[in-house]
């Protein structure tokens, strides 16, 4: 009687930590996009709790926010303001995209909307 071996083969074993090398490469690449977009979300959210209420106190807050949270992927001015109600809603959509491998990118689009008014504030 033959035993069979069992087991992963070598390239079995390369070919799997390769392919999780790449996700974990790539996770590390995305986090900093991430982070700063959590940064805008922070900024955007102070910037409504701080602010008078009118389009360019908002801006205003923001600038400030802008300067001490280090965001380099989005102006302040990019920001979309519009009247809700009474209050208004701040809009945040933007593309960030960070290097992979030679001329391959990863991309991300990112999207939030902010509500503020009477005190009252919620995000999407």
């Amino acid at each position: 009687m033959r035993s069979r071996q069992r087991g992963a083969t070598f390239l079995g074993i390369v070919i799997i930590v390769a392919i999780l090398g790449f996700g974990l490469y790539g996770g590390i690449r995305l986090f900093p996009l991430y982070m700063e977009y959590m940064a805008v979300i922070r900024a955007m959210n102070q910037a409504a709790q701080e602010s008078g209420g009118s389009p360019q106190a908002l801006r205003d807050a923001m600038g400030r926010r802008w300067i001490v949270e280090d965001i380099k992927s989005l102006d302040p001015k990019d920001i979309e303001i519009k009247r809700a109600g009474s209050g208004y809603t701040m809009r945040a959509w933007y593309r960030a995209e960070a290097p992979f491998v030679s001329n391959i990118s990863l991309v991300v689009d990112f999207d939030k909307t902010i509500t503020t008014g009477s005190g009252a504030m919620a995000g999407t």
